[in-house]
């Protein structure tokens, strides 16, 4: 199991950003995947830069994490599916006692996690451990703080690694998954070419893909997703829920742009013949950087986003 930078992230149920491209890929090498097409000196830096662009959401996250009553000592924590380390190094700054272990199948990715975090200064109390979840969950280690971004959804039975988060937990210690949230929109409904609506069915491809993803999972098992019934079913005390937005409007930064254009090049790979046609064609269009009508042209693009985040604590 490995996550998204971005935990980034990165829509809950749109499994074809980058993010989700990221997290349900079983790499153990520092090249292309053949099996996924996955190129991580490619998709590492699209992942870095989701992650960075949510920044603030992240930190406002997990300053709410250190700021409640019943939080404990962090001495340390886990960053499970860590990508990239941008969420990692975040979490090294709001708790500066703590160590940070970024957890992540991904070498190339943990070595630019370990590279940033000697960038930002906190690599003293920073390490990273390669693993694949469940299988590796007695390497792990106790923890103050479990960070899950975006990964529990990509392992087949949740309740079981939910379990294994709250038995890695010191006494008051708190889970935090990033779950949820809101469908990421860049574009208005109606964009004057093609059928209005592409981002929605974009988003109903993606979802049916998240769908077949989970099914094909080791131990695939359904599960509503309550995450307050299922913090108390293992045990934890559910301590709150908070959705933190991203609103970047028009017009956007050449950084934010390029993001766009990048994930938006991303999830017409990914998403293939679930898109129609005519889709199809519009996205070509949208790519295309001679195209007036285009991503790298259009006033109207926006980056608009929300993550949910849910908090369990040990007792």
């Amino acid at each position: 199991m490995s996550s998204h930078a971005g935990h980034g992230h990165h829509d809950a149920h749109a499994p074809a950003t980058p993010a989700h491209v990221h997290a349900h890929a079983h790499v153990h090498g520092s090249g292309g995947d053949p099996a996924t097409g996955i190129d991580w000196d490619v998709l590492g830096p699209l992942l870095e830069q989701e992650a960075e662009l949510g920044g603030a959401q992240y930190e406002e996250a997990a300053r709410w994490i250190a700021a409640l009553p019943t939080a404990p000592s962090v001495r340390r924590v886990l960053d499970i599916g860590s990508g990239p380390g941008v969420v990692s190094c975040l979490l090294a700054e709001v708790f500066p006692e703590a160590e940070v272990v970024a957890v992540d199948a991904t070498p190339a990715l943990l070595e630019r996690a370990r590279n940033r975090a000697r960038r930002l200064g906190v690599i003293e109390r920073f390490r990273t451990l390669e693993a694949e979840l469940p299988e590796d969950f007695g390497r792990l280690g106790e923890a103050d703080l479990i960070w899950a971004g975006n990964s529990l959804h990509h392992l087949g039975d949740q309740r079981a690694a939910l379990a294994g988060f709250a038995g890695l937990l010191r006494p008051g210690g708190t889970v935090a998954l990033v779950e949820g949230g809101l469908p990421t929109r860049r574009l208005p409904r109606d964009i004057g070419i093609g059928e209005p609506g592409l981002e929605a069915r974009m988003g109903a491809a993606a979802a049916t893909r998240f769908e077949h993803m989970r099914s094909e999972l080791p131990g695939a098992k359904r599960e509503t997703e309550d995450w307050s019934a299922l913090f108390t079913a293992v045990g934890l005390v559910p301590q709150g829920t908070r959705s933190f937005l991203l609103d970047l409007p028009a017009p956007l930064s050449g950084t934010a742009r390029d993001h766009v254009v990048a994930s938006i090049t991303r999830e017409r790979e990914v998403l293939g013949e679930l898109l129609t046609a005519e889709d199809s064609a519009v996205l070509d269009r949208l790519l295309d950087p001679e195209d007036p009508e285009g991503l790298h042209h259009r006033p109207d693009v926006h980056l608009l986003t929300a993550r949910t985040v849910h908090l369990g604590r040990r007792g």
